[in-house]
Formats: structure tokens, C-alpha cells, sequence
């Protein structure tokens, strides 16, 4: 029986995209686990799409096992708010990896990478994270230099370069501030993707091991890079006011039902009942928008309304990653 459903499926994979996948997901990922948040949408057998409400993460370390188990034999694709790569020049320099999965392997063994250094003194290549708190005098300018990289520019990847729809995402190294990512970097790196790798699941990073056709077999999960900011131009997000702000939220889900419509993705009634309500009234109303608008972002790709593009660029596709279904250039060049 089950080679000949494997026949059916190789078949059906030079016909239709993605035949595999069974469950598509988004994490919007925090250090805090109390803001991280994980909404998924199932695929039925006839093709269509059901995406449901925000959920808790839950335990990290058992986020890839869950989201395999409940693909149910098919393919999952993870979409996750976190950096996914490292700047190419501190790659090239200080890496000692082939490609940047190989170099996640490498932390196994290396916990103190993850300690945020507290003053410019303790920052190393082998402990980049800055600042632990902030101080009077501390710039982006020294912290590169104490990584041995030229000027700041190179502490940011080509991903995270403004570009002409959005402003620049912040650097992977730099963990002070509220648009910070290396905080949520070293959690979901940490306590979710090296126990993922430890475990010798079928784990695929994307860009990096192949495209999402190449990588979207049954068993596997694919994890890519998101960034809210950027999918709710995908999918027709205009906020009027802080995202922070329930009535910002709640203006907001006309829009969303209004791209589920037009993509043919239904909307189950605890997703439709959460965009009614503007995602609730806490401080984790925000994560669990920013959670469903990265979700129809992934769905958006998968769907074939948006290309997976990525640059033709060896050291991006090598080191650098890029966010899924970003088709935009950066405005300023970065250092070779």
C-alpha cells in the first residue's frame, strides 16, 4: 500500500505545487515565552486550505516533533519570526562551518555563544550577542569593531536592508530595544531548533538546503524565515495606528478576511471570532496578529499568489538566508 501511494504521489508532484504538504504554520517568536504564538492551517485532501486561531507555542524544545506529527505523514512548513542566517562577512571570518545549517550543528557544543555579553569587553566571535543591558556610550559602530568586522553595515544581512516598502529589520547580533531580534534569535535557535537537530528529524532550512518544492516531502519540516512587517504588504495589511493598539488590530481584520476570501482560505470560527475580537485586549494581542498575518503570508507563497524569490547570490544562499516571499531589493548595497 505504501508504495503505491508513493507512486500516486510522485505522479502528482510533476502536476500539482507542493502535493506533499499537509499543515502549514507561523510562530511569532519572543525570549518571553508568554508572547510566542504559533497559528496553523490543515490542507483536506481536495486541496483547500482551513486556518485556525493562535495558540501558545508551548514547550520549544517539541515544536518540530508536534508540527510532523500533525502534518500526519505529509509535508509542514514552519514560518518563523526569528533570523534564519548569519551577517556573510562575520560568516566568512568566523563561521568555521561549510553553510549555516552546518554551523547551527556546531552550537551544540558551544552554549556559551549564546550568552549575551555584557560589556564590549566580553564581546568575541564565539559570544557576538550585545549588549546585555544598555549602557552610555555603547553604538553599533563598536560592537562590530569588537567582532572584527569594518563598520556596522556588516552586522546586518541583505535581508535586513530597507527596502522601498519597509525599513530595515534590526541586525541579528544586537539585542537591546523594542525591534531587537537577537534575543528572540538565541531562544528559538537554542531551545527549539538544536533539540529539533539533535533528534535527527527530517529538519530542512529554507533557503539554504533547496527550494520548497525540493523540500516539502512527506515527513519533513520546512522551517523559513518571516517577517510580519513585510507580509502584511503581501496580503493587503495597511495599519491605521500601532499594531500595539486593539482598534489598529481590529481595523485591520477586514483586510484579512477579505485575502482568505480572495485566496480561497477558509477561515475556521475560532480565527474568525479572534479577528471580531482584534486579537484580544493583553499586551499579547499584537503576537497573535503579527502570528495569523505571518501565517497567510506562508499561505500566500504556497498558494502561488506570491514567488518565493530570492536573490541569485551564493553567499545568501550559503549564509545569509533571505525572508520567504520578499521580492524587494534592498535600497543600499551591502559590503562585499
Amino acid at each position: 500500500m505504501t508504495r503505491l501511494i508513493s507512486i500516486s504521489l510522485d505522479q502528482a508532484w510533476r502536476r500539482v505545487p507542493f502535493p506533499y504538504l499537509t499543515l502549514a504554520a507561523h510562530a511569532d517568536w519572543s525570549s518571553d515565552p508568554r508572547k510566542c504564538w504559533i497559528a496553523l492551517a490543515g490542507r483536506d485532501a481536495e486541496g483547500r486550505w482551513t486556518a485556525g486561531a493562535p495558540r501558545p507555542v508551548g514547550p520549544a524544545d517539541t515544536v518540530a516533533a508536534r508540527l510532523i506529527a500533525a502534518a500526519a505523514g505529509g509535508a509542514a512548513v514552519l514560518g518563523l519570526d526569528v533570523p534564519l542566517g548569519l551577517p556573510r562577512l562575520y560568516a566568512a571570518r568566523h563561521a568555521g562551518a561549510a553553510d549555516f545549517p552546518a554551523f547551527l550543528r556546531t552550537l551544540a557544543d558551544r552554549p556559551s555563544f549564546f550568552t549575551v555579553a555584557a560589556t564590549l569587553e566580553d564581546v568575541s566571535p564565539d559570544r557576538p550577542f550585545y549588549p546585555a543591558r544598555g549602557t552610555r556610550g555603547m553604538t553599533r559602530a563598536a560592537h562590530a569593531a569588537a567582532l572584527g568586522l569594518p563598520d556596522p553595515s556588516c552586522l546586518g544581512r541583505r535581508c535586513d536592508l530597507r527596502t522601498a516598502t519597509r525599513p530595515a529589520g534590526a541586525p541579528l547580533f544586537w539585542t537591546l530595544g523594542a525591534n531587537q531580534a537577537g534575543k528572540a534569535a538565541i531562544h528559538a535557535w537554542r531551545e527549539m531548533l538544536l533539540p529539533a537537530l539533535a533528534e535527527g528529524g527530517a529538519i530542512r532550512l529554507w533557503p539554504f538546503e533547496g527550494t520548497l518544492a525540493e523540500l516539502a516531502r512527506p515527513g519533513a519540516l520546512v522551517l523559513a524565515e518571516t517577517y510580519p512587517a513585510e507580509c502584511y504588504r503581501h496580503i493587503g495589511v495597511r495599519l491605521a495606528g500601532s499594531k500595539r493598539r486593539r482598534s489598529a488590530r481590529l481595523a485591520a481584520g477586514a483586510a484579512l478576511i477579505a485575502w482568505a476570501r480572495d485566496a480561497g482560505v477558509t477561515v475556521a470560527p475560532d480565527l474568525a471570532a479572534a479577528i471580531a475580537d482584534g486579537f484580544g485586549a493583553d499586551a499579547a494581542g499584537e503576537d497573535r496578529f503579527d502570528c495569523v498575518c505571518g501565517l497567510f503570508g506562508v499561505l500566500n507563497v504556497l498558494l502561488g499568489r506570491r514567488a518565493e524569490a530570492y536573490p541569485d547570490d551564493p553567499a545568501l544562499l550559503c549564509w545569509e538566508g533571505w525572508v520567504l516571499g520578499q521580492t524587494d531589493q534592498p535600497l543600499a548595497a551591502q559590503p562585499a
